[in-house]
């Protein structure tokens, strides 16, 4: 396994949920780390991005609320996730890649297996 998604759960809404992402080595140091998600009936979509040089990226409807960041030294990405509402209830996927637009979910090579947020109202 090259990316491990993890920290989903079930929280109320204005909560707070903390994702972590562990890639190995490799991917972590050659490609830009990415977090999307897909809801129930819907088609996967872009929430944040950071490149190797720390970049961010955020997707408007996360803007102030989700903090994408990244340790080099744990090979994690991490997405905070602050005042939660029901609509951000999704599976939500890590993934990296070579990538020039860092919303461009067909740019990522790697996926992890999905971490799954309930947010309940």
């Amino acid at each position: 396994v090259q990316l491990q998604a993890s920290g989903g759960g079930l929280v109320q809404a204005g909560g707070s949920l903390r994702l972590s992402c562990t890639a190995s080595a490799r991917i972590f140091s050659m490609y830009a780390m990415g977090w999307f998600r897909q809801a129930p009936g819907k088609e996967r979509e872009f929430v944040a991005a950071i490149n190797w040089s720390g970049k961010e990226s955020y997707a408007d409807f996360v803007k102030g609320r989700f903090t994408i960041s990244r340790d080099n030294a744990k090979n994690t990405v991490y997405l905070q996730m602050n005042s939660l509402k029901p609509e951000d209830t999704a599976v939500y996927y890590c993934a990296a890649g070579r990538v020039a637009s860092p919303a461009g979910i067909n740019e990522y090579r790697y996926w992890g297996q999905g971490t799954e947020v309930t947010v309940s109202s």
